[in-house]
């Protein structure tokens, strides 16, 4: 597996990461197989992968929990990347925006605790608390860091006035956004001002939530609580849609002998050296297909060929979730 340096802090790392949310919160299958999460771990470890990432969210605190039992006895071989932000812990851990200094400190030091770990690599904040200045959560996190309890800090769908603010008060080392062929709105604004800046860029749901690997065709295939379910682009007209673009996926992975999963990572990758997508699986073989882009070279053709597909049919997320972006 190759490696990147994330941005201008020289934060090493595959740059194929492993999204682990879906082992423990919000996709169909979640959280009812623990084992088999760890073996995935495991195997993804063993093919290269050294950047894990998780949020106190997922579960809620479960998934950290899963992520530091799975990577104990290789701590020090693997980049661990956490996020804090959407439960507020001055209110008893309600799910809510709280970016201020003390529920960073609350916040961090329950993810060292279930992380099993005395330092977190990369910590981001996960969503935009618009009541707390940007410059007060940095100054925290750069106390943080001087106390070693973490190595970077990273945001995650920060605009870019917000990038800028932040990275003023002390170096950013990655932004966290939603980036793949059906998300593509950080071409526009947000990659160019990392690239200025020097910040790595983390795309998570590289494969649509999974609608890019072209295995979704009908709701029916998931859960009644899977949170797709409420998903705009997985909605009535918009669900036929946007099967059409898949369509269109599949067939450019039918013309290079690839998957529609390695297709679309080997396009995001495509897009830049500093960009380390972490697709997300519990699954084994899923894992190894995803990695198999590593491998994938596209063709300028091809990569044109993506690169034109229309914008899909829907938002990215519910009206309440998009007022929760930053912009």
């Amino acid at each position: 597996m190759k490696t990147i340096k994330l941005g201008s802090t020289g934060l090493e790392v595959s740059r194929l990461g492993l999204g682990c949310m879906g082992m423990s919160a919000f996709y169909t299958g979640s959280g009812q197989d623990d084992a088999g999460a760890i073996k995935t771990i495991h195997r993804a470890f063993d093919l290269g992968v050294t950047f894990y990432d998780t949020a106190e969210m997922y579960g809620p605190y479960t998934n950290e929990e899963l992520l530091g039992q799975a990577v104990a006895d290789r701590r020090d071989q693997v980049v661990l990347a956490s996020k804090f932000g959407n439960i507020d812990h001055s209110k008893g851990g309600v799910r809510g925006l709280n970016g201020s200094p003390a529920n960073l400190r609350v916040a961090v030091e329950g993810s060292l605790k279930r992380l099993g770990t005395d330092y977190i690599d990369l910590y981001y904040q996960h969503r935009m608390d618009p009541g707390i200045p940007i410059e007060e959560t940095v100054g925290e996190f750069v106390k943080l860091i001087e106390e070693g309890k973490i190595r970077g800090y990273g945001l995650s769908e920060a605009a870019p006035a917000t990038i800028r603010r932040a990275h003023a008060v002390h170096p950013v080392t990655a932004l966290q956004t939603e980036y793949s062929l059906w998300s593509r709105d950080p071409e526009a604004e947000i990659l160019p001002t990392t690239r200025e800046l020097g910040i790595g860029f983390v795309p998570y749901s590289p494969l649509g939530r999974g609608f890019l690997t072209g295995a979704i065709r009908s709701l029916d295939q998931l859960d009644v609580s899977d949170f797709r379910r409420q998903n705009p682009r997985f909605a009535g007209e918009n669900l036929e849609a946007n099967i059409r673009l898949v369509e269109r996926v599949d067939a450019v992975a039918a013309a290079a002998e690839a998957s529609a999963a390695q297709v679309a990572l080997a396009w995001l990758l495509a897009q830049g050296d500093d960009i380390a997508p972490i697709p997300g699986t519990k699954r084994i073989s899923y894992l190894e297909d995803n990695l198999g882009a590593d491998q994938l070279v596209l063709t300028e053709a091809q990569l044109a060929d993506l690169g034109s597909l229309p914008t899909p049919a829907g938002e990215r997320y519910t009206a309440e979730g998009m007022a929760g972006l930053n912009k």
